[in-house]
């Protein structure tokens, strides 16, 4: 438990208000830009996959998505710097809201990976501002707690769009659920008026930069062990539709998956302002690994069910866990380096995860393709045991 939060409890004195006005707008702007992209995010590929890119160009789709994703999530440090939240978040808003526009031009290989590509640099902003936003404004004591929130409202476009747009784009087809993503991440612009363009700036002055960042242990070694369950998160979205036949299975499992991710991210948030965020990580890294093996039994359903509960519990955990240590060891000036580093391992993590997953289950089939994704996943719990 933080000092802060046990001070107020030992005198009695009432908890700071989790949610204020700019905390709440900064949630209404998460949902509007992820919804947007969970809508497309198994689409996309699916969408190469129908115009004749096959497995390799639905896995190249989502590695094209996530690499510019990274390579802004790098830049947005010294963006955030110079023109601040309210003004970058206004830019990534039209980078990832315009170019689904473009795709029911053409279903060829170059339009989708044009597309994804543009899309990732808005998908990085649309990640690291709120995200910082959220560390910055939680009251004292709470910012597990707000993470913890923060990633109950962001999973929530997971948990709701991303079936909702393989089940759409089965029954009415591909340019409406485009052009639905691109009205939805529009309205992101409705609520930044409310949005801090800066925040106060901490008594600790020190600039913590990518270069930095990644050259700190501290910070390195929670978002590593992070990166690797993301990357199985990736594979997920990208090749769950194909390797389990049933529509309607793999919708209700991209359903259960991120609900069980949400849930376990709120609980984790609360249970570790109150008992710490490192104990919790190497227990989920574990969680996360054995959710991925139950996989090598696929398509059977009930492997495939118990899989999403797993795998979404323990990959929950591992986000609130490693993003609440990485605050703690930074100061403020540093929170949209810290977010941008977290971030660059989720969004790199999914990229090659999709991407490397596919030439696997090209040459061995999803069981075997599914096993090697487990095993790597293990590799990090070292990591996790050292954070």
């Amino acid at each position: 438990m933080s000092e802060s939060l046990r001070d107020a409890e030992r005198a009695g004195s009432p908890r700071p208000r989790l949610v204020t006005r700019p905390l709440a707008l900064v949630f209404a702007a998460t949902v509007a830009s992820l919804t947007g992209v969970f809508l497309l995010l198994s689409v996309v590929p699916m969408y190469a996959v129908d115009g004749g890119a096959g497995r390799a160009g639905a896995g190249l789709a989502t590695g094209a998505l996530m690499l510019t994703t990274v390579l802004a999530e790098l830049a947005l440090p010294r963006l955030l710097a110079r023109f601040g939240y309210r003004t970058v978040l206004a830019a990534g808003t039209l980078l990832l809201a315009l170019p689904p526009l473009a795709l029911p031009l053409s279903s060829g290989t170059a339009m989708i990976v044009l597309a994804s590509l543009v899309r990732g640099l808005g998908f990085g902003v649309a990640v690291v501002v709120p995200n910082a936003l959220v560390a910055a404004l939680a009251p004292a004591g709470r910012r597990g707690e707000a993470l913890g929130l923060f990633g109950v409202v962001a999973g929530a476009p997971a948990v709701l769009a991303l079936p909702l747009g393989v089940w759409l784009a089965d029954r009415i087809g591909y340019p409406p659920v485009f052009v639905a993503s691109a009205v939805i991440s529009l309205a992101t612009l409705a609520v930044l008026a409310g949005i801090p363009g800066r925040v106060a700036a901490s008594p600790e002055r020190r600039r913590l930069g990518i270069v930095a960042g990644l050259r700190s242990p501290a910070l390195l070694r929670p978002a590593v062990a992070f990166a690797a369950t993301a990357m199985a998160a990736g594979i997920l979205i990208t090749f769950l539709p194909e390797a389990v036949p049933a529509g309607g299975v793999a919708a209700a499992a991209l359903f259960v998956q991120p609900a069980a991710t949400t849930a376990a991210r709120w609980w984790a948030g609360r249970a570790g302002d109150r008992h710490g965020a490192a104990r919790l990580l190497m227990p989920a890294v574990a969680a996360a690994s054995a959710g991925v093996a139950l996989l090598v039994l696929v398509p059977h359903p009930a492997a495939v069910f118990a899989s999403m509960v797993l795998f979404g519990a323990g990959f929950g955990v591992t986000q609130n866990a490693s993003l609440a240590m990485m605050y703690e060891r930074a100061p403020a000036s540093a929170y949209g380096t810290v977010s941008a580093l977290w971030n660059v391992g989720y969004d790199g993590g999914m990229g090659v995860g999709g991407a490397a997953f596919g030439i696997a289950a090209t040459h061995t089939g999803y069981p075997a393709a599914f096993a090697m994704t487990a095993a790597v996943i293990l590799l990090a719990l070292p990591l996790a045991r050292r954070s």
